[in-house]
């Protein structure tokens, strides 16, 4: 039995190694304020993250011309957080699962025209 707790003890070890990937994404152009525009969604690179990961922290940035007001979040399929602006990093998906895909998304104020988000970046910190 002690060599039973000592494999799995080993083997949780082992699958949480902490580690990091990042993520650019193309551009958008956000055009409404009554329904959200998405980015591409993104996934670590195969292989990288192991399946049990979870999100540690993550941080982000993207870009758009200055005066333009949008309201931002960055989603996983179980929930989003707002985006405090252009840069900054979140701790609210943490314990969520490092392998699901990751998306912005994206909604103009009302009255704002269309603005162009580019720059779009995430890393992702997983254990």
């Amino acid at each position: 039995m002690g060599l039973m707790v000592f494999v799995l003890a080993f083997g949780s070890m082992a699958q949480a190694a902490p580690g990091s990937w990042v993520a650019q994404v193309p551009g958008l152009l956000v055009t409404m304020s009554d329904r959200a525009s998405r980015s591409d969604e993104v996934r670590p690179p195969a292989g990288m993250v192991a399946q049990s990961a979870v999100i540690g922290r993550i941080q982000w940035q993207y870009q758009h011309a200055p005066g333009a007001a949008l309201r931002a979040w960055l989603c996983h399929p179980e929930r989003c957080v707002a985006l405090s602006g252009m840069r900054g990093e979140t701790r609210a998906l943490s314990g969520l699962k490092a392998t699901t895909p990751l998306h912005f998304q994206f909604v103009l104020r009302p009255g704002q025209r269309p603005v162009s988000v580019k720059g779009l970046q995430m890393i992702i910190n997983y254990q």
